[in-house]
């Protein structure tokens, strides 16, 4: 959806704009065509391989004066957009969720359809990977997890199998995983619920809805008058989260009326009903039918 996602944002020649999710670069690339003299681009990316798409040889970017790739986790946007000496943004682009390089990568260990570590860090600099957790939560946080990230019914008997297999031996790899929760997982619905299984654990490991939540928060801040955020999310919750930030200003959803009744947020929504991918975009990327683009602009009427 890159037509819908810079028609969203809106771009101005001159303006200041972040990518929050750098990947493999083709967002913001889009986003660097459109600037002029004055603009200036922010990416971010914790991923090694992001820089490497950024800064690897061959790269068309790299060397492009109006770009600024930032190696960080964007749940510190405000310090780095601080750092820059970015007072105000003019918009911001986020594009949640696993890219398909991960998916594809079997070193990742981001897919169950291959036999592989169960590493599943986004930044594989630093952090518990997948094993790790794994292997040192206790059973009633591994149920937490399946249950609240990965939405799975059977979270609970699944965590008790963790627990009883590790004793035994470590769930070290994503087959390790799967041989322990399929037991519990409707057998009709087996890719469905092994993918709500890993992307239980894959939110857990790279916390990203605590970074999510701490990211909306501050670009809320940052954005300009006439500022556009603009947001594609792939699952419920991510989507929950944006939808409660635009229409409230709180991550929980909370509404705080003025003396008149007038719903006091400092966003406005853009787009009343979620956009969509069309059928064209869905014959050329199947990914894309879960996708729910959400566009927001600052609410001056506050």
């Amino acid at each position: 959806m890159l037509d819908e996602c810079l028609e969203g944002l809106q771009i101005r020649p001159d303006g200041v704009y972040v990518d929050v999710t750098f990947g493999g670069g083709g967002h913001s690339r889009a986003i660097l065509e459109k600037l002029g003299e004055g603009g200036h681009l922010y990416s971010f990316d914790q991923d090694p391989d992001a820089e490497a798409n950024a800064f690897g040889e061959g790269s068309d970017i790299k060397n492009i004066e109006s770009f600024t790739f930032v190696r960080s986790n964007f749940r510190y946007l405000k310090n780095w957009m601080r750092y820059h000496c970015v007072n105000q943004i003019d918009g911001l682009l986020a594009d949640l969720g696993v890219s398909s390089h991960h998916l594809d990568d079997p070193e990742r260990g981001f897919a169950f359809r291959f036999d592989a570590p169960l590493d599943m860090r986004m930044n594989t600099r630093a952090g518990k990977t997948a094993a790790d957790i794994l292997a040192q939560a206790d059973e009633t946080e591994i149920g937490k997890i399946l249950a609240i990230y990965g939405e799975l019914k059977q979270a609970r008997r699944m965590a008790s199998a963790i627990v009883r297999q590790r004793a035994q031996k470590p769930i070290a790899t994503t087959g390790d995983f799967c041989d322990v929760i399929k037991p519990f997982i409707n057998k009709k619905a087996e890719k469905k619920e092994l993918a709500q299984a890993f992307q239980a654990l894959r939110i857990e490991v790279n916390h990203e809805m605590q970074a999510l939540e701490e990211m909306l928060l501050q670009a809320t801040e940052l954005l300009a008058p006439d500022g556009r955020l603009v947001v594609m999310t792939y699952h419920s919750l991510e989507d929950r989260i944006v939808k409660n930030v635009i229409r409230s200003g709180h991550v929980d959803g909370h509404i705080e009326q003025d003396f008149y009744g007038r719903i006091i947020a400092p966003l406005k929504a853009v787009n009343n009903k979620i956009i969509t991918a069309s059928e064209e975009e869905l014959e050329n990327n199947p990914r894309s039918r879960s996708a729910k683009l959400r566009i927001a602009t600052r609410n001056d009427n506050i």
